[in-house]
């Protein structure tokens, strides 16, 4: 399928790669239907909505920039999107790219959850104060770099 995005003019994505998120996300609950597309800076990946070309997300996979992440997710967000087993899940956190030189960072706190084997998703407020939507990835990269 061909899609039009914000950032790289039209691209094909495969049907695997399309995406519903039934309830939306929070804020955007109006647009339904989304895409994943690969980033040209890993290990980012673009959220492409096809009910707006200029509305896209940016994510990233949370456990490759906090190791120690854990998403304890409610069974009644896992029954939304069908999930059957932990191993149909995918976990991804939306990046904020603020400018004026000020952090970027990852919502943790909100994550979205895939389900891979019917490609829908939910996003999810975990109930764990050890997370918060403002995680400084730059930070969390220097600290994995330090550690190797």
């Amino acid at each position: 399928m061909d899609v039009k995005t914000k950032t790289m003019g039209v691209k094909r994505v495969d049907e695997n790669h399309l995406l519903t998120i039934p309830e939306g996300l929070f804020g955007f609950e109006d647009f339904k239907k989304y895409a994943l597309i690969e980033s040209e800076y890993a290990p980012f990946i673009w959220l492409q909505s096809l009910d707006d070309a200029q509305l896209a997300f940016l994510l990233i996979d949370p456990f490759t920039i906090c190791h120690s992440y854990e998403a304890d997710i409610d069974d009644e967000s896992l029954q939304k999107i069908s999930v059957q087993s932990p191993e149909d899940v995918i976990v991804m956190a939306v990046v904020t790219v603020p400018g004026a030189g000020l952090p970027i960072t990852a919502n943790l706190q909100g994550p979205l959850v895939i389900n891979k084997k019917n490609n829908t998703c939910a996003q999810v407020i975990l109930n764990d104060n050890r997370w918060t939507t403002k995680y400084n990835i730059a930070d969390a990269l220097s600290k994995t770099r330090e550690e190797k």
